[in-house]
């Protein structure tokens, strides 16, 4: 393992080498904003239920976590929404939400400098499914003009540019489940080598149709239990877990430097300390049994904030509910914080919103940061058959008070790709963002 350092033995770093969180934008099941959003998390809401955008009535999952009442055209004009995939209609929704929130203007003397990357891996499935049939049923004549470039992969970011009048270093990241976070990671390294002042970064993903249900059910990713209401279906940790529960949104951070942050007296969530990545080189959908990938991305995450393990406070957890890989992380958070891994809490909101898959990463992020400003934890419900193989604190049920300064949170994608990221309180209490 690489070196990890004590927070009393920090190198400083100047004011516009350290990035901060300045605004946030979430679409997630429990709804829109940071505030229904943060709400529906310390309440421990469920909202995962039964799916009402396709019929899954002949699979053996129907459980999933919807966005409900998303109306694109409050965010954008309704003859563009009609253009957009549902993914790049949710980064758009998110974008307009953070830009607000960090009491940010974008205008001519700025739009230059100001850039977009947003996470997206799946190329719109419930799009595709919709083309498929209406090319095979009635014909080529009837696909949708813009199926094609909607569906692309980087469009939510080429969108919230679109939208947003952008101009600045915009793109994209596919790495799956990881993305959100790795987006997150990568933009705050675009802004330090000076490729842009502000970067609205996080990730978006739409993909429940009966396409990538029935994909994921052959995989055996998705729970299957017909013994669970469906509110209980995502049960990260617990011992009846039998796989995760697919789920959609968008979530986007605003990231700037502090000296910038502070000269415009924008709100802050948050500082960025650390990223860490790292590879599993092992299987294409499993995850290294001994968390191996995962544990170097934890690593290399306090390595780079100069931390030591003990400097955690808390751990947002990937723990998407399925049986190798909530042991997996366990194992990994153990190999990393070795006893300390007892002291940390620990827990997954996936417990609440499912597996937002690409936009995962950047909507938990968004949660460590609420969690981080209201000194409270956000539980993993559901949680009531304990599993000897996962034997930390996992905030069981109920969110708890907590002081807290730092805390990590982790992104795990197909193909074993691993993310963490480190985030610290805002640096100065006066700047703390009004939540």
């Amino acid at each position: 393992m690489a070196q990890s350092y004590s927070s009393l033995t920090q190198t400083p770093q100047p004011d516009d080498q350290r990035i901060v969180v300045t605004g946030m934008g979430v679409v997630t099941p429990l709804g829109l904003g940071k505030e229904t959003f943060w709400a529906g998390l310390v309440a421990g809401r469920s909202a995962t239920g039964p799916a009402t955008q396709c019929n899954l009535s002949d699979l053996p999952c129907r459980v999933v976590a919807e966005v409900p009442d998303f109306a694109a055209h409050d965010f954008m004009d309704h003859r563009e929404a009609r253009k957009l995939s549902r993914a790049s209609q949710f980064a758009v929704a998110a974008a307009r939400m953070a830009v607000a929130d960090a009491h940010l203007t974008i205008d001519d003397s700025n739009r230059e400098a100001i850039g977009a990357l947003v996470a997206n891996s799946s190329t719109s499935p419930p799009e595709i499914e919709i083309s498929t049939q209406a090319f095979f049923e009635r014909g080529p004549s009837r696909i949708n003009p813009f199926h094609f470039a909607a569906s692309l992969p980087h469009m939510p970011a080429c969108q919230v540019a679109i939208q947003l009048g952008l101009l600045g270093h915009s793109t994209s990241i596919g790495t799956a489940c990881a993305a959100g976070a790795q987006a997150i990671g990568e933009a705050a390294e675009i802004i330090r080598r000076g490729d842009a002042d502000v970067m609205l970064a996080g990730g978006s993903e739409a993909t429940i149709c009966r396409l990538t249900i029935a994909s994921f059910v052959s995989l055996r990713a998705l729970t299957t239990s017909a013994e669970l209401p469906p509110a209980a279906a995502s049960r990260p940790f617990d011992a009846r877990r039998d796989g995760f529960v697919l789920g959609e949104g968008a979530g986007i951070l605003v990231l700037e430097r502090l000296s910038d942050a502070r000269r415009r007296g924008a709100p802050i969530y948050g500082e960025l300390l650390g990223y860490g990545a790292a590879g599993d080189a092992y299987h294409i959908t499993a995850p290294h049994p001994q968390g191996a990938g995962a544990a170097r991305a934890m690593q290399r995450a306090l390595t780079r904030a100069q931390l030591s393990p003990a400097d955690i406070d808390y751990i947002n957890a990937h723990a998407t509910s399925t049986p190798a890989g909530d042991i997996a992380e366990t194992i990994a958070i153990k190999q990393v914080f070795g006893e300390h891994a007892h002291r940390i809490p620990i827990s997954s909101i996936k417990s609440m919103i499912g597996h937002l898959t690409s936009a995962g990463g950047a909507v938990e992020a968004a949660a460590t940061l609420l969690a981080l400003q209201h000194h409270l934890l956000p539980p993993t419900i559901n949680y009531e058959y304990p599993d000897p193989a996962c034997d930390l604190d996992y905030v069981p049920n109920t969110a708890r008070p907590a002081p807290l300064t730092v805390a990590m949170t982790n992104s795990f994608g197909f193909g074993g790709i691993n993310s963490a990221l480190v985030f610290r309180r805002a640096p100065n209490v006066e700047d703390s963002a009004s939540v």
